[in-house]
């Protein structure tokens, strides 16, 4: 085992994730990725037209400014979480997309052995309606996972 990517995101049981992970690595003499992805970032400076009778959107353009300061944030966030693990030879990786789409995408560009992430708690409902990213990657991905539980 050589590489571990750990995948982050703003919950804070992150924290114990990414803990866990740096842990496994430093046993297992492995090179550490943080990865944190964001959704397509148009969607959070998005201006929409009229619908269902409401206008509070008509005439606005997209806020790209809104796009770039949710980069930013997602920039700081994971050098926060790298300045954690206390070791600078830990690299991260920002990216866009769908969540497990992307997660799995890089894991296999950057070579992972194995990925690392955290069984967030969601509702019955959330998880009928979306599932949860980590299911997503176990159904698909052809890299082991590591899952850290974080349930109270």
């Amino acid at each position: 085992m050589k590489k571990i990517l750990i995948a982050v995101d703003y919950n804070p049981v992150s924290e114990k994730v990414a803990e866990q992970g740096y842990e496994l690595a430093k046993n297992l003499n492995a090179e550490v990725c943080l990865i944190h992805v964001l959704d397509d970032v148009g969607f959070y400076g998005a201006q929409y037209p009229t619908f269902m009778g409401y206008d509070g959107y008509s005439g606005m353009g997209p806020d790209l400014d809104v796009a770039m300061e949710m980069k930013n944030i997602a920039e700081e966030f994971l050098e926060k979480a790298k300045s954690h693990l206390n070791d600078p030879q830990v690299k991260t990786h920002l990216a866009e997309g769908d969540t497990a789409k992307t997660i799995m995408a890089y894991g296999e560009e950057w070579g992972a052995n194995i990925l690392v992430m955290g069984t967030h708690s969601h509702s019955v409902l959330e998880k009928l309606l979306m599932g949860t990213v980590a299911e997503k990657i176990l159904e698909k991905t052809k890299i082991p996972v590591y899952l850290v539980p974080v349930k109270k």
